[in-house]
């Protein structure tokens, strides 16, 4: 008899953390959070509502941990790490064929996974070119119809796209500071060409 009791008391315990343990489990939610002023990109710390473009975020469905990107790019920046793509995590982007480029709704957040990125457009988000996400694929093909570009898949979206991105972002930082030396007057060819100084002890031109 005193076996028995021991051995209902075991599995009462059992039963109990169990039950504890899946109510911990359902109170994580997977839905798309908000973001707010002041939350921060976690990968290059910049505040993301200060950025345009498509938006980004990560739940982790094991402990609700809720990370979030100014861009699309820097989302797959993350997500490419070999120690992150074996996380078990629900990640979300912006349906940009609905939100405003330039301050994109959360209720336009739709899963990752199944989203299409168009990557080669001149739209600029966070920093520079970036991948513009979409619900449809019809959408996606949509955009390169009028912007040019090259329609992708969550898994096509690999390193050497973000290296073409990075490549873009270089060139466009580039013409932008030519941009705003020419409208602030600086002639760049002068800047250009270094001052000639005459070393010590040389003759003078007469």
């Amino acid at each position: 008899m005193r076996n028995l009791f021991a051995l209902t008391v075991t599995l009462l315990l059992a039963l109990t953390l169990s039950g504890c343990s899946e109510q911990e489990k359902a109170e994580i939610s997977l839905d798309p959070v908000a973001i707010h002023s002041g939350d921060e990109c976690h990968v290059c710390g910049m505040v993301i509502l200060e950025w345009p473009g498509p938006k980004a975020e990560s739940i982790n469905k094991q402990n609700g941990e809720t990370l979030k990107f100014c861009s699309t790019t820097d989302l797959f920046a993350w997500w490419l790490q070999p120690e992150n793509k074996t996380l078990q995590a629900q990640i979300y982007v912006h349906d940009m064929a609905r939100a405003h480029w330039d301050d994109p709704e959360d209720d336009y957040l739709v899963e990752a996974r199944d989203a299409w990125y168009v990557t080669g457009t001149d739209l600029i988000g966070a920093m520079g070119p970036t991948l513009v996400s979409f619900r449809e694929r019809a959408d996606a093909e949509q955009m390169v119809a009028e912007r040019g570009g090259r329609v992708l898949s969550f898994a096509e979206v690999d390193l050497a796209v973000l290296q073409e991105i990075g490549q873009a972002g270089h060139e466009y930082a580039a013409s932008h500071g030519r941009e705003l030396r020419r409208a602030m007057g600086v002639d760049e060819e002068e800047q250009d060409v270094p001052e000639q100084v005459t070393p010590p002890g040389a003759p003078v031109a007469e």
